[in-house]
C-alpha cells in the first residue's frame, strides 16, 4: 500500500510560480514497485487530465499545455515527487492530484491540492 499527500497549492497571480510536493508513504516493498509517478489536474466542471509524469528510469512526459513551463522531479529515495510550475495562467487553475503507479498498473491517488491563478 502507498499513501500520497500533496501540498504547496495556493493562490498566485498570472505569470507567477508555485511548487507542488507530494509525499509518498508506505512500505519499502510497495515503493520499490513504482512504475511511474505523476501529476494530474481537475478543473471545476471538467474531467481529470494528465499534466506530467516521471518513470522509474527517469523518463519524463508532459501535457502539451504545460511543456516548457512545468517540471516534474522525483527524489532519489522515491519519497517525494514535485511539480515546479512557472508562468502560470488562469487556465492552470485546478485541483492538482498526485498519482503513484506500480509496474503492474496498480494505481494510488492523493486527495489533491488547489491551485488558483487569478489577478
Amino acid at each position: 500500500q502507498v499513501q500520497l499527500e500533496e501540498s504547496g497549492g495556493g493562490l498566485v497571480k498570472p505569470g507567477g510560480s508555485l511548487r507542488l510536493s507530494c509525499a509518498v508513504r508506505g512500505s519499502a516493498y510497495g515503493i520499490l514497485r513504482m512504475g511511474y509517478m505523476g501529476w494530474y489536474r481537475q478543473a471545476a466542471g471538467k474531467q481529470r487530465e494528465f499534466v506530467a509524469l516521471q518513470t522509474r528510469d527517469g523518463r519524463t512526459d508532459y501535457a502539451d499545455s504545460v511543456k516548457g513551463r512545468f517540471t516534474i522531479s522525483i527524489d532519489n529515495a522515491w519519497n517525494t515527487v514535485e511539480l515546479q510550475m512557472n508562468s502560470l495562467k488562469p487556465d492552470d487553475t485546478a485541483v492538482y492530484i498526485c498519482k503513484f503507479s506500480e509496474r503492474d498498473s496498480t494505481e494510488y491517488w492523493g486527495r489533491g491540492t488547489q491551485v488558483t491563478v487569478s489577478s
